[in-house]
């Protein structure tokens, strides 16, 4: 009997063995690391220029295009001549998010910190100015960093592509595979593809924009606050006040002399005929999803899409404002995965992300007329300098539109993102 027990014994072992297999495994993950306080203060080097890689957000000055690359750095273009716009250099910027100009003084986060360079000569830009512990937190696509004020030191993430070997079970199913490695991760096999202008002397951000600059001011907008700074003396931004707005703050539109917000709830109006202390007018509320928002006379323009922030319909919501304090929704149009947009004359402009650049007439706004759709391109955010002139970002590169007809935008240049 002892001798059957032990002939069952190593059988059974040797089956186990036998079913063992190594398989290969390709997937996302966050991958922490962390900066020091003199890692930031020293992180910002110019560089020569470089070849866009993960563009993100655009601002346009003078003659220059400013477009950063998230959390890395920032390209200047010398767009003197749109049809044939050079590189000029590459400004690192660790942590950089936003930006917005004025008088050559370029401000930028730099994860904590408020950042003041001087760009009057683009090929030698200098930091002029810095104001610590700013922010202590951001949110990108979901991926958050944080500041521990005892250690003084930033947590970060970065997205990694990992390759392992591992030994499975050979009776279980080993073709789906929870790809998650204790952050944010994707599965390879279904993801493989895919004017805030308010002076002379300042420049032009695009709608996805969450700094902006408004008479001696620079606001910047939090994921959950409006932070206010006075930038009178340019190379010395002081700190004067923060709004809470709660979770979820997005992005920031000025028109005239009035704040409109994107949430991931609704869109905030404030009032900001007294720059130095904006006050709240009203929220025009709608499901949660991504929200950037443009303003024309009395038309707010509003996207919202599914994403990391939400899980609404894809539409376009045009919204009655001529009552600041009683915004009402006029209609909604269903879009296929609206980003940033840009309005001016009536010519409404909507980035659709994968599925490219859409034009509209928006004389009527109960019927918004589609004149163009261009397709087979990546559309994020888009600024109209003039009736002429469109600028648009998205993860091919910028492209330049001569908009003069919008029922037929003509390509004028397009800078590639480096394959």
């Amino acid at each position: 009997m002892k001798r059957i027990l032990f002939f069952l014994t190593v059988a059974i072992a040797n089956w186990s063995c036998i079913d063992e297999c190594n398989q290969t495994r390709t997937y996302r993950t966050t991958v922490p690391f962390q900066i020091g306080q003199e890692q930031l203060k020293n992180g910002i080097t110019n560089e020569g220029p470089q070849d866009l890689v993960k563009p993100s957000k655009i601002y346009a000055y003078e003659n220059y295009l400013i477009i950063s690359e998230t959390k890395k750095g920032l390209h200047i273009i010398d767009n003197t001549s749109p049809s044939s716009p050079v590189k000029v250099s590459f400004l690192k910027i660790p942590g950089v998010i936003d930006m917005a100009v004025r008088d050559n003084i370029l401000y930028a986060d730099s994860y904590t910190d408020l950042v003041a360079l001087d760009i009057s000569n683009p090929k030698a830009i200098k930091e002029v100015g810095r104001l610590k512990n700013m922010f202590n937190h951001g949110l990108i696509d979901g991926i958050s960093w944080y500041y521990d004020p005892y250690s003084k030191i930033i947590t970060d993430y970065e997205f990694k592509t990992v390759t392992e070997t591992v030994s499975t079970n050979c009776g279980q199913n080993s073709n789906v595979w929870p790809v998650f490695r204790g952050g944010i991760a994707e599965d390879l096999a279904f993801n493989s593809g895919t004017k805030g202008q308010t002076s002379s002397s300042s420049g032009t951000g695009g709608s996805m924009a969450r700094f902006t600059i408004y008479e001696d001011y620079l606001y910047a907008a939090t994921q959950s606050d409006l932070l206010v700074f006075n930038i009178k003396n340019e190379q010395k931004p002081d700190s004067i006040s923060k709004v809470n707005l709660g979770w979820g703050i997005e992005t920031i539109f000025p028109y005239k002399d009035k704040l409109f917000i994107g949430s991931n709830t609704g869109m905030h109006i404030f009032d900001n005929s007294s720059p130095a202390s904006p006050k709240r007018l009203s929220i025009f509320q709608h499901a949660r999803a991504c929200d950037p928002v443009v303003v024309e006379n009395d038309k707010a323009y509003v996207t919202l899409r599914q994403g990391w922030c939400g899980a609404a319909p894809n539409q376009l919501d045009v919204v009655d404002v001529k009552n600041l304090s009683a915004p009402f929704l006029i209609k909604s149009y269903q879009m296929e995965n609206p980003h940033g947009l840009s309005i001016m004359n009536n010519k409404l402009t909507v980035c659709e992300g994968k599925f490219g650049l859409k034009s509209f007439d928006a004389k009527e706004a109960t019927d918004l007329k589609l004149q163009q759709h261009i397709k087979n391109i990546h559309a994020f955010d888009v600024i109209q300098l003039d009736d002429k002139h469109l600028l648009m970002v998205g993860e091919d590169g910028l492209y330049q539109y001569d908009n003069t007809d919008p029922k037929n935008l003509k390509l004028l240049s397009k800078i590639e993102v480096k394959k």
